[in-house]
């Protein structure tokens, strides 16, 4: 066996503990389970297997600890639980990420969703491990492709840089999320499906992403039938595998669908733990739970490679005052909207230019480039404070020259916007210079 694999194998028998503190099961309440005997034992986050009388198991995880209690949550329905029901503590679950994970779909805890057999890597890795220290980042990198020529221009990707997708249900958000997936130039792409709905991630993986997607990515999955516990770990667990690339230098593209998601099953577990609701329904722990995990990503340490990250965000409305968006948005490098009027007219991705930054700019594209997104947003802008005018035909042409060109280029423009790049960033700049060039 070579040495890799001997590795593995001695992680998998790591794990089999061969003794664990026991408690009984006194209460079971609304989605909760008190339990007796373990409040010198347990810790909060530590897993727990409840044994009940029918020889049925229950995983759980310790939520809340009291003075003779321990509050359980557990992963699923709990029927058939009863009073004095053996519950063992089994510590601690990390997740042990491995090279040879890349082409897979695991589950939160590692385990493979794909039907074939999975090893664990050498090292057990916290899945809620502190961010890197904010004196050994590094900064900022070089533009990286993306694919399309509206990021490759207008709205650049830097390595290491974190962007906020917002948008609508069927706004486009996941066919967005696949593109950056093939179209981005990267080592490694990790994919956490937070909560999506379980006959999407098949078609998700063979028809989104398809065989060339997959060649570079690892995907972590928990669908919207499992509990918030597995949720909420799914994007913990897939930024640790992030972790585990980059760790060994490489460019790692993280892509979260959705924060939304893992804030809400954040907010059913802390409800269930006691914590008070404040934002909207959102318990306050919330806004350090989001900020943490999007401080995982961007540049590495001195000498490790980078976490590109994309965190998309369900926006009811387009309303990017709702928590999760607002706490989002002050976090990261940039924001993306995507706007349901531009969708339903037909222009995919239904991006609203005006509304969305990329905060790498103007860093990231020369003076000349710089000039022309100046030139593109004024344009957008100018059209944008007359659309109504010019749709009615109340706009009398020669009345501001700045609207006039702006009606000139529009159709080009957004147009540009739509557009993949199957070349390079220079090419897309080409583009935008001759989708430009009517305004004089």
């Amino acid at each position: 066996m070579a040495l890799g694999g001997l590795e593995m194998l001695q992680a998998e028998i790591a794990e089999v503990g061969a003794v664990h503190p026991v408690g009984r099961v006194f209460e079971v309440g609304q989605g909760t389970i008190e339990v007796s005997g373990l409040t010198a034992r347990a810790t909060l986050g530590d897993r727990a297997q409840i044994h009940a009388r029918s020889g049925a198991r229950f995983d759980a995880e310790v939520i809340a600890l009291r003075r003779g209690a321990v509050t359980l949550l557990a992963d699923g329905a709990v029927e058939g639980v009863a009073i004095g029901d053996r519950v063992e503590v089994l510590g601690q679950a990390g997740i042990a990420p491995d090279n040879s994970w890349v082409g897979r779909i695991v589950d939160p805890f590692g385990r493979p969703l794909d039907g074939r057999p999975l090893l664990r890597g050498p090292e057990d890795r916290n899945v809620r491990a502190a961010p890197p220290a904010a004196a050994t980042r590094g900064r900022l990198g070089d533009r990286v492709e993306t694919g399309l020529d509206v990021f490759n221009t207008l709205l650049p990707l830097v390595r290491g840089q974190r962007i906020g997708l917002f948008a609508g249900s069927g706004v486009g958000k996941s066919s967005l999320l696949a593109k950056f997936a093939k179209g981005v130039e990267a080592d490694v792409v990790v994919i956490a499906l937070i909560g999506e709905r379980g006959r999407e991630l098949r078609e998700f993986v063979e028809k989104t992403m398809g065989p060339e997607g997959m060649a570079r990515a690892v995907i972590v999955a928990a669908t919207s039938d499992q509990s918030p516990l597995v949720r909420r770990r799914c994007g913990w667990a897939a930024m640790t595998v992030a972790e585990h690339f980059r760790d060994q230098g490489k460019h790692v593209l993280f892509l979260a669908d959705s924060v939304t998601r893992f804030a809400e099953a954040h907010r059913e577990v802390a409800l269930a733990g006691g914590e008070p609701a404040s934002l909207r329904g959102y318990p306050p722990s919330t806004a350090h739970q989001i900020m943490s995990l999007a401080e995982r990503s961007g540049p590495g340490p001195e000498g490790t490679g980078d976490i590109t990250a994309v965190f998309s965000v369900l926006v009811a409305g387009s309303d990017m005052e709702e928590p999760v968006a607002d706490i989002l948005r002050g976090t990261l490098d940039g924001h993306v909207v995507l706007d349901r009027a531009i969708a339903e007219r037909g222009r995919f991705p239904a991006i609203d230019l005006l509304r969305s930054v990329s905060r790498s700019l103007p860093d990231a594209a020369t003076p000349p480039e710089n000039a022309l997104i100046g030139k593109a947003r004024k344009l957008l802008g100018a059209y944008d404070r007359a659309e109504m005018m010019i749709q009615a035909g109340l706009y009398t042409a020669g009345s501001d020259p700045m609207i006039d060109a702006a009606i000139r280029v529009w159709p080009a423009l957004d147009g540009f916007i739509a557009q993949d790049a199957p070349d390079h960033t220079s090419a897309s700049f080409a583009r935008l210079a001759k989708a430009l060039a009517p305004a004089g």
